[in-house]
C-alpha cells in the first residue's frame, strides 16, 4: 500500500506507520509504501496523523500511447471491485512526455471501465465526483502506470470535527506533522499563542493522549467496498481506543480576537477535547509564561499574504515576547515569509523547508533559556 503526504514530512510517516506494525516501510517523495493487510488499511486509515490518503495498488504496466493505456486499465478485471450499479471516479496524475493532460488520461480509463462493464455486463456504471462508491487512482510516470484504489475518500486531513474556521485556517495534517517534527511528546505544557481556529490544539491534545487523528471523521472510502468488514473495523477501533493515555500537564490556546476564541472553543468541543484544552482572549505580546516548567510552543502566525499587519514589527515583537517573557521554552512557527525572519532578532536552532499550501514555508526553531545560552553552556561544561 502507499500512504501519501505532504513534502517533508516522508520519515515521520514512516515511522508512525513502522509504530504502527507496517511491514517493509520505504518512504518516497511525499509518499510511504508499505504491506499490511485489510485491518491494517482500516487501521492506517483511523490512527495516521501525518497521511493524507492511503491507497492500495492494484495494478501496473507499460503505457506508451491512449491505445495501451486504454488495454492496461481494460486489464483489469473491475467486477472484483464494483458493480455496474455504483459510481465511481478516476483521480489522475500525470509526469509523462507522453501523456500531458490528466484529464485526457482519467477520460481514457474511464472509458475503458465503462466498456468493460457494458460489453459484460450490459449497462455501466455512473461518474460521481462529489461521492463515488470506487474512487480509482491513476498514475503515470514517463511510461509506467500504476492503478490504486483510494481506500480514504477525501484527504485525511478532514478529521471530522472542525466545523468553524477563520482566513486562512491551517490544515490538520500539516498541523499534526509539524506537532510531530517538533518533537511534542505530550511530556511538558502547551501553548499556541495565536490559535486561529484551534487545529494546532486539537491535534496537540490528540499525540499528547494518543486519540486516533480521525476518530471523528463521518467515514472512509472503503466503507463503500464489496469486501467491507464493519466487524472488523469496530475491534480495530476499540483497540486503537484502549491505547488511549492520560494527559497531566496544559494545552493553552491564546487570540486577540474573539470570534477566533468561540470557533477554537466549537472545534474544540466537536473534537470532544475541552477537557484537556483551555482557550483564552489574549494578545500574545501582552503575556508571560505563566509555569516554571518546560513549556513546548507550536504556532502559525500570520503571513502578510493573508492578513495585513505590518510584518516587520510584527515579527520582531514575537521575538521580543520570547527572549523576555517567555524564559525554559521550545518555541516552533511556521511561515511563508521567509523575509520575515529577519526580523525576529534571534537564531534559530532549526529551520526546515515544508510547503503551505502551494506557499514555501520554513518551520523555524527557538530555544529560550532560563538564561543567557552561554551562562548554560557554562552550566553544563562546569557539571
Amino acid at each position: 500500500m502507499i500512504a501519501k503526504t505532504f513534502f517533508g514530512f516522508e520519515e515521520i510517516l514512516a515511522r508512525e506507520l513502522q509504530q504502527l506494525g507496517a511491514q517493509k516501510v520505504e518512504p518516497g517523495v511525499r509518499m510511504v509504501s508499505f504491506i499490511g493487510d485489510k485491518g491494517f488499511m482500516y487501521k492506517a486509515n483511523i490512527a495516521l496523523r501525518s497521511a493524507l490518503k492511503i491507497l492500495k495498488p492494484i495494478h501496473n504496466f507499460r503505457a506508451f500511447d491512449e491505445n495501451s493505456l486504454y488495454r492496461g486499465i481494460s486489464a483489469i478485471n473491475w467486477a472484483d471491485y464494483f458493480s455496474a450499479d455504483q459510481t465511481f471516479v478516476i483521480d489522475a496524475t500525470v509526469h509523462s512526455e507522453k501523456f500531458r493532460h490528466s484529464e485526457f488520461v482519467a477520460q481514457k480509463c474511464k472509458d475503458a471501465i465503462v466498456d468493460q462493464f457494458r460489453n459484460r455486463a450490459g449497462r455501466r456504471p455512473s461518474i460521481d465526483k462529489l461521492h463515488p462508491d470506487m474512487r480509482i487512482n491513476v498514475h503515470i510516470g514517463n511510461d509506467y502506470c500504476s492503478v490504486a484504489l483510494d481506500t480514504s475518500g477525501a484527504s485525511l486531513h478532514h478529521r471530522g470535527y472542525r466545523t468553524a474556521t477563520n482566513i486562512a485556517p491551517i490544515n490538520e495534517v500539516l498541523a499534526a506533522g509539524m506537532l510531530l517534527l517538533s518533537g511534542w511528546d505530550g511530556r511538558s505544557d502547551f501553548l499556541d499563542p495565536m490559535c486561529g481556529s484551534g487545529t494546532i490544539l486539537a491535534e496537540a491534545a490528540m499525540i499528547a493522549c494518543n486519540i486516533p487523528a480521525n476518530i471523528n471523521r463521518k467515514e472512509f472510502a472503503f466503507e463503500k467496498w464489496n469486501d467491507w468488514d464493519n466487524e472488523l473495523f469496530d475491534t480495530i477501533t476499540s483497540s486503537l481506543l484502549k491505547k488511549v493515555r492520560e494527559f497531566n500537564y496544559t494545552i493553552k490556546g491564546y487570540d486577540k480576537a474573539p470570534s477566533a476564541v468561540d470557533k477554537a472553543k466549537d472545534n474544540i468541543r466537536n473534537a470532544n477535547l475541552d477537557d484537556y484544552i483551555d482557550i483564552y482572549e489574549r494578545n500574545f505580546f501582552d503575556t508571560e509564561k505563566e509555569n516554571k516548567g518546560p513549556l513546548h510552543m507550536v504556532f502559525n502566525p500570520p503571513y502578510g499574504e493573508r492578513l495585513d499587519i505590518q510584518l516587520e514589527r510584527f515579527y520582531r515583537e514575537v521575538g521580543d515576547t520570547l527572549k523576555n517573557s517567555y524564559p525554559n521554552t521550545h518555541a516552533w512557527f511556521i511561515t511563508a515569509n521567509l523575509e520575515a525572519l529577519k526580523f525576529v532578532g534571534l537564531k534559530p536552532s532549526r529551520k526546515i523547508k515544508l510547503f503551505n499550501g502551494g506557499l514555501e514555508a520554513r518551520f523555524v526553531k527557538y530555544e529560550m533559556y532560563e538564561g543567557s545560552k552561554r551562562t548554560k553552556f557554562q552550566e553544563r561544561v562546569g557539571n
